[in-house]
């Protein structure tokens, strides 16, 4: 049997470890910021080399992929189950997932030292990767969209198709006699 110290003691103990964790997040958080934006634009601008149509083709695919890959496994996650813990893992999928572009964004957004140095970064050694990936992004974008209408419309032709087939039949069938019950 647990007792009130025995609850106590739990939700303290759940407490100092929610607020380790959020401690180690804002550090994390905090180390990242001053050295990812400026680590991807290297990465980046070793693949590319100077090149703007490597920027521009590399920009597209990256766009594209990272986006479309995270918003599809994050639906097929959530329709697959609604629970609240298969939601979050599933945002945690998406936003793994979504990582260079989220890095690219950072670089693109940012105002700390880190992300005018990767901006200075990809203006030398990544020309036009920037844009590409921004055009990735909107082309995957219009793609979902596009899907998701098909989807739609064909869930809404299937349900009047139904419709349309039940009140056929019940049209359709013989009225109920008065004088089966009389006889």
């Amino acid at each position: 049997m647990s007792t009130e110290a025995d609850r106590s003691t739990s939700w303290g103990r759940r407490a100092l470890w929610i607020g380790a964790g959020l401690v180690v997040l804002v550090i994390a958080v905090l180390g990242a910021s001053a050295t990812v934006p400026r680590w991807w634009a290297h990465r980046v601008g070793a693949q590319v080399d100077g090149s703007i149509t490597q920027g521009t083709l590399l920009g597209l695919v990256y766009g594209f992929v990272f986006t479309f890959l995270p918003i599809i496994v994050f639906v097929l996650i959530v329709r697959w189950r609604r629970t609240w813990k298969t939601v979050l893992f599933g945002l945690v999928v998406a936003l793994v997932l979504a990582a260079p572009n989220l890095m690219t964004l950072s670089i693109v957004v940012g105002t700390g030292n880190a992300a005018h140095a990767g901006d200075r970064v990809l203006d030398v050694e990544a020309p036009a990767f920037r844009g590409g990936s921004l055009a990735g992004a909107i082309l995957a974008g219009l793609l979902l969209a596009g899907i998701a209408y098909l989807v739609i419309s064909r869930e809404r032709a299937h349900s009047s198709a139904h419709r349309a087939r039940t009140e056929r039949d019940e049209a359709l069938a013989p009225p109920a006699s008065q004088d089966e019950g009389e006889s």
